[in-house]
């Protein structure tokens, strides 16, 4: 069945809307040879040897992968290296110290430029203050600062001297903080006096204070002063102000400290089925190396390159593909610290522009908002440096795959990235300088990841069926384990779909996808982000990417809210672009598509228009709210929320259409 979009609903595919890389960008691909597939798949697990081979190590691995411990598999666990090794020294012993490491663009229009020496001595000068302040290796150091050059380096000064770090979001709560830092049972704490939000100074020392307070363990903390008077401090015991000990440890250098390839790079806190936060525990060399592998192959950077991902080092995104992934490649990485729409909706433009960026690394939200705002914005730069866009986060549906391509790429490639927090790395994407791309379809593995759609009973599915995407092979960005919870590890990741009496262990992420006949991958969504209606359960990713795909319509959200009946009915939260007025039209336009894409028993019950939909500040949509709202309830903690304001208008709105704002 074909829908009015074009969109073949049994095959999963776009019909006619593959793209082929050009001439000129496959001469100069990282990657163009179509016989790497076949090559990995061959030399099964020793493919991943030309990932490793990308890095410096100080002891040789002589073993790839040892996995008489599944799953808690081992990747070149005979090797030795270090992390900041291998992002900053090897650089400078090799002629680059004066090429740029991180171009930096503040909220308030400040930058600053790191070269790699510069960028060297600061680690090092902040190395030798942790030590000295009493972090040894394997202490785990807790990072909450928002994205300010100080987060990398206090990220690099960790892993040199063998100290995992843990990065708290710097949007989370004083609670969330807390939780974290118990949870990791860490003693140290790099945080700031504040930030600023859309041009106010926030404070941010205030909640890591209240976070300490709810601590059994005496706690370290350095302060980084961002704000200086427009939000003045004071340090109490066992505080330290970040640049008085870079003046007290100036010129100072630090050893790296050989890691054994196993050792824990760092720590990550992601949120769990059970509510109680997961910390995902990434290695040294398999983490390096998968990263370093991606940002090679997938987003075809290069030293020469000025590389943006438009992302937050809070979450594992800007960890792989803002630090360790383009630092490792000797890279210049832009850092940008405010919103796209501050203090205009061309601000992002501007920076690609000045910076002339050859690849933009951004998330469908970001780019459904872009779409929303208007082509005029990107119209008045020029962006004709661009030669790779990548999308990340979430599935991104054809339309606006199509107008990031057109409006801000000029045609060039689109790689549509699928990995988690637990992959560590990009596992489902096409290469660009050989695939070619789907809009809607993240694309194929990659060469030596076996990911597999299967249903129930674990077997595969035919192509054009959903079922659940899983990966049948270890890789080397995976996860080690849970910290201090293997059980859970287990359980969460590798049980259902595994068989360990038969040594057979199988890894389920989580989310429903399905496959087409060429093997692409288009991913629909998390098995839990789904709306029971009379029995049948709808994912939400489908219904709002058949929403999406109506003209005019920017994104949307929906979910399910408990009727009078006891039944659950749809709510759909639409946000409409620039220009858009006739919302009966609208109405009407998506409860076609709706019907013809998935069946009318997906049709929402209300659709509430608003100018935007409530996001956190990593740009991630708050569905959650959404369903506080839909259901009248009392609503949860919005500290994470960059506009909180318009969850008063979207109630609002709903109070004017009597609670059910009609679909027309």
């Amino acid at each position: 069945m074909v829908d009015r979009n074009g969109w073949d609903r049994d095959a999963s595919e776009p019909i006619g809307s593959a793209h082929t890389p050009s001439d000129s960008f496959v001469e100069q691909a990282n990657v163009s040879d179509s016989g790497i597939y076949d090559e990995f798949e061959a030399n099964w697990p020793g493919c991943w040897e030309r990932a490793a081979d990308l890095l410096s190590w100080d002891d040789p691995y002589e073993t790839v992968l040892e996995d008489d411990d599944a799953p808690f598999y081992r990747w070149f666990p005979d090797g030795r290296l270090n992390a900041a090794y291998n992002c900053l020294d090897r650089h400078l012993e090799s002629g680059r110290k004066n090429h740029a490491a991180i171009r930096w663009e503040g909220k308030q229009g400040e930058r600053r430029t790191y070269t790699y020496r510069d960028l060297y001595v600061e680690v090092n000068e902040f190395a030798a203050a942790l030590r000295d302040r009493g972090v040894e290796e394997d202490d785990v150091v807790t990072i909450y600062l928002p994205m300010i050059p100080e987060l990398p380096i206090a990220m690099l000064a960790c892993a040199r001297i063998g100290a995992p770090h843990s990065v708290v979001f710097a949007g989370l709560s004083a609670d969330a903080l807390a939780t974290r830092m118990d949870a990791a049972d860490s003693e140290y704490l790099v945080t700031c006096d504040g930030y600023y939000r859309r041009g106010d100074a926030f404070n941010q020392k205030s909640k890591a204070d209240n976070a300490r307070i709810g601590l059994e363990q005496d706690v370290r903390t350095v302060v980084v002063d961002r704000l200086g008077d427009d939000l003045p401090h004071v340090l109490g015991e066992n505080e330290w102000d970040y640049h008085d000990l870079r003046e007290e440890f100036a010129g100072e250098t630090v050893d790296p400290v050989s890691r054994d390839a196993e050792d824990m790079l760092f720590l990550m806190y992601t949120s769990g089925t059970t509510g109680e936060p997961k910390g995902v525990v990434h290695a040294t060399g398999g983490y390096l190396s998968h990263v370093a592998w991606t940002s090679h192959a997938v987003l075809d950077i290069k030293p020469e390159d000025t590389y943006w991902c438009a992302a937050d080092i809070g979450w594992i995104t800007g960890h792989s593909y803002i630090v360790y992934g383009p630092l490792a490649l000797g890279t210049t990485t832009v850092m940008y610290e405010g919103t796209p729409d501050y203090p205009d909706r061309d601000r992002l433009w501007e920076i690609v522009d000045r910076n002339a960026v050859d690849i933009f690394y951004t998330a469908p939200t970001a780019i459904r908002a872009f779409m929303k705002w208007g082509s005029d914005y990107p119209d008045r730069h020029d962006l004709s440096s661009l030669r790779l866009l990548g999308t990340v986060g979430e599935p991104i549906s054809p339309r606006p795959w199509n107008w990031y391509r057109e409006h801000i790429g000029g045609n060039c490639p689109v790689v549509d990235t699928w990995w988690q927090t637990e992959t560590g790395a990009v596992t489902i994407s096409t290469l660009p300088g050989i695939d070619q791309m789907k809009p809607g379809s993240a694309g194929p593995p990659l060469p030596g990841i076996d990911a597999r759609i299967v249903d129930e009973a674990g077997e595969a599915v035919a192509p054009g069926r959903t079922g659940y995407l899983t990966i049948d092979r270890p890789w080397p960005g995976m996860a080690r384990t849970l910290y201090d919870n293997d059980e859970r590890f287990v359980t969460e990741y590798w049980q259902r779909f595994s068989d360990p009496d038969a040594g057979e262990w199988r890894y389920f992420s989580g989310d429903t996808a399905r496959i087409d006949d060429d093997g692409y991958i288009t991913v629909l969504g998390r098995v839990d982000d789904v709306i029971n209606v009379s029995g049948h359960r709808l994912g939400t990713m489908e219904i709002e990417s058949a929403i999406a795909d109506v003209d005019g319509v920017a994104e949307a959200a929906v979910v399910g809210r408990s009727s009078e009946t006891g039944d659950t009915e749809i709510y759909a939260y639409v946000s409409t672009e620039s220009g858009q007025d006739d919302d009966a039209t609208i109405r009407r336009a998506i409860r076609d598509n709706i019907e013809s894409a998935i069946g009318s028993i997906a049709r929402p019950a209300t659709v509430i228009f608003t100018s935007e939909l409530p996001k956190t500040r990593s740009g991630k949509i708050m569905r959650r709210l959404l369903e506080d709202v839909a259901n009248g309830e009392e609503l949860g903690d919005t500290s994470a929320l960059r506009n909180p304001e318009i969850v008063g208008e979207i109630q609002a709105a709903i109070g004017e259409e009597g609670g059910n704002g009609s679909s027309g």
